[in-house]
């Protein structure tokens, strides 16, 4: 596991941008799947909900967002970390639905920055401060192993409560 991409192992060596571009539509079947009437109780004690996961996956979307204009906006930018469960902590305020419409769409902005950027762009440098310096590209990366964690937690949460046949 990289210090600088905690999410390497989910990775590998899939395409990251074929991983962000299918991930909205996977995070959208396991939930019909899922049903609604499961989507808050998490998998086991102190363990996100599916629709807490799509929350934090909403709110990560936003700070990526962020991070790749950073990035590319500004020399020697320093990331700003934030804490996912003081974050975590609003989100009985939010619905799946809202949650799913925001990263999709956020997402889907993040898309198009990402395939306009030139290769240049994806070597610029940024450093966040437990990770160390990564670029452009590093985080592109990291969004797209984040991505896997997470839909992996929803496919076992999908499993875990299917209904017996």
């Amino acid at each position: 596991m990289s210090n600088v991409n905690p999410y390497d192992e989910y990775l590998g060596d899939q395409e990251p941008l074929k991983i962000l571009s299918l991930t909205a539509r996977k995070i959208e079947a396991i939930l019909e799947d899922l049903g609604s009437e499961r989507v808050d109780h998490p998998p086991a004690p102190g363990k996100w909900s599916a629709r807490e996961i799509v929350c934090h996956l909403a709110d990560c979307e936003l700070v990526f967002a962020f991070r790749l204009r950073q990035t590319l906006s500004e020399d020697h930018h320093v990331i700003q970390p934030f804490d996912q469960e003081k974050w975590a902590a609003n989100y009985a305020a939010y619905n799946t639905r809202e949650g799913l419409t925001t990263f999709h769409s956020t997402r889907n902005w993040n898309l198009a920055l990402i395939r306009l950027v030139t290769p240049e762009d994806h070597a610029k440098p940024v450093v966040h401060p437990e990770r160390g310096t990564m670029t452009f590209q590093t985080i592109v990366e990291t969004m797209a192993g984040h991505d896997i964690n997470h839909l992996r937690q929803l496919d076992a949460m999908m499993w875990k409560f299917a209904p017996e046949s």
